[in-house]
Order: C-alpha cells, then structure tokens, then sequence
C-alpha cells in the first residue's frame, strides 16, 4: 500500500476513534449514517460528513435527547418538528451543493437542517416564521460555532431579497404552490427543493431547476412535513 495513502488513513482511524472518546454520541451518529442513509442510498461524501458530524442531540429537546439518533422525526414545540435524519440528508444531497454556494432555507426550525447546510457551504440564510424557534435556533448555531449560519424571524414566502440571489433554495414545509419570490431570488441554473401538495392532497418532494428560459420540476417521493405557515 502507497505509504502515503497507509498513513492517511491511519490518521483518519485515530481521529475518529478520539472523536468517538470524546463525544458519547459520535457512535450513533455513525450507526446513522451506516443504517439510515448509506445502506438507503445517500453516497454524496459531503452531505455524509455533515451528517456524520453536527450533534443532532443538541437540536432536539432535552427530554427527546435519547431518541435524536432514531429514524423519525421529532416534535420541537409550536407544532413544529425536526426531520427525519433521512430526509434531511436527501434533501441535501438532491441540491448537488458546491462549498461556494450561497444557500436559503424556509423554515429554521431547531437549526439542525440550517447546520448540516452549513457544514458543506459558503453560507446559509434561514428564516423561521415562529419567533421563539428563530430566537433558539440563532442562539444554538451560535453557541456552536456555525457563523456562516444567519438566523432571522419572518415569513419565509418573501425569501430574502437583501441576500439574493440564491445559489440553491431549501424549503421545509408543505406549500400548496412554489412560491413566486422564491423563483425570482434563484440564480439561472439554481436548484430548490421544496415539498408541495397535489390536488391529491398527497405532499411530494419536487426540486425545482432554473433555466434560462424556463423552470423544470420534477417530483420526488411523497413525504410528509409541517404546513407552509404565512403571517397574515
């Protein structure tokens, strides 16, 4: 074996073995990772490395702390939930992120998705329409260390036209439509990612590609998620 590649390796051993020592959690995260994306089909390296790498127990409440690592979501207060880990990691992996994007995501909620974005690029602009959660999630993503991360409290319909345009654009709650503003705020050759309900009133994951003369959606697999909310 090259004698570089050995010692690269080596080096990654001991350092997940001393990530493992000093985080309780690090071995469920990777019991995740193996189980509930991998062995589904996630294979984009960086959305793995974030997934492998933010403490999910830190998003959760602290009475649900046992059961961060489990395959489902999990009720955050206000009516609101965190994702289940897989859709998380779908959801990221289907945008195809660059380090160099610039990424907006509708619905903060706890933070957990807004830190997984933040591990893989430039910079993430979430919105949170619920101010106590916007208020928790800021402070949290602070408390963290995740400075490309910027929290605020509105109606994530208008998006954020001070930050636009938007590389890549992630919406997590149910909309009967994709929002106009949200179209207008992506680059030509953006991506979003947004579930939306049918006639049918089944919600699909679509993403949503914006070409130079036209927008191509395409639909994913039905999910289910939190109302789109609005401020009246």
């Amino acid at each position: 074996m090259n004698v570089k590649l050995l010692f690269l390796l080596t080096f990654l051993l001991l350092g997940f073995n001393f990530l493992e020592a000093q985080d309780q959690y690090f071995k469920k995260r990777k019991e995740m990772v193996n189980t509930q994306l991998q062995d589904r089909g996630i294979r984009n390296p960086a959305t793995l490395y974030a997934m492998l790498n933010v403490p999910r127990h830190q998003f959760v409440p602290q009475e649900l702390v046992e059961h961060a690592y489990s395959d489902g979501p999990l009720p955050i207060g206000y009516g609101q939930t965190i994702s289940q880990p897989y859709i998380v990691a779908f959801m990221t992996e289907t945008l195809n992120l660059r380090s160099s994007d610039r990424v907006l995501e509708i619905g903060t909620g706890s933070g957990y998705q807004a830190a997984v974005l933040g591990k893989i690029v430039d910079s993430v602009y979430s919105i949170e329409i619920v101010e106590e959660l916007a208020l928790a999630s800021k402070n949290r993503l602070e408390k963290l260390g995740f400075d490309n991360v910027m929290v605020k409290w509105g109606d994530g319909y208008h998006g954020w036209p001070q930050k636009a345009p938007f590389d890549a654009i992630m919406v997590t709650a149910g909309a009967d439509s994709v929002p106009q503003p949200l179209l207008d705020q992506l680059k030509i050759g953006g991506r979003m990612i947004i579930p939306v309900r049918t006639k049918e009133h089944i919600t699909q994951l679509v993403k949503v590609t914006k070409k130079k003369d036209k927008i191509v959606t395409r639909k994913l697999i039905p999910v289910r998620f939190v109302p789109f909310t609005r401020n009246n």
